[in-house]
């Protein structure tokens, strides 16, 4: 799997001094009508609990300048719960999840369904808000490394 490219996103869950989350490459569109997003996530995170308490969480599609934050997330440095937020700008969406301020989009979802099979959930979200800044470019990870994508053609 090390040779899919994905695009790189944070998912948000939590409120107040409960938030937490976590980094994954592994989102995919699952349906337009209804719009909905399907995110894996392993049943042994700190944020599985955190997504099956408040049924909603963001999925924060980061731009190539979002590193750091992808870095948080991923508990790089022993970076865990709360402490994630940190080192950047966050607004509560209508579900109550973070969305970051400035990310390539943001997909506000309440939690439809959650399929449980092996180590892993696939949660199934209906996107209720959409936030998008149009002018920026992903953040991608590709064998083993972030990567970003050039302006040039082959």
């Amino acid at each position: 799997m090390r040779h899919l490219a994905g695009a790189v996103s944070v998912i948000t869950v939590g409120r107040g001094a409960t938030r937490t989350g976590f980094t994954a490459t592994s989102v995919s569109s699952l349906s337009a009508d209804s719009p909905s997003i399907i995110v894996s996530l392993n049943t042994s995170s700190s944020s599985w609990p955190a997504v099956q308490r408040h049924r909603s969480f963001c999925v924060n599609i980061l731009a190539e300048d979002q590193q750091g934050t992808a870095d948080n997330f991923a508990g790089r440095g022993g970076i865990k719960g709360l402490d994630r937020y940190q080192d950047a700008e966050w607004r509560e969406f209508a579900t109550g999840a973070s969305g970051l301020v400035g990310a390539l989009t943001v997909l506000d979802c309440v939690l439809e369904e959650a399929i449980t099979r092996h180590s892993h959930s696939i949660l199934i979200g209906s996107v209720q808000a959409v936030a998008i800044r149009p002018e920026a470019k992903p953040l991608l990870y590709w064998h083993g490394a972030y990567r970003h994508l050039s302006d040039r053609t082959a």
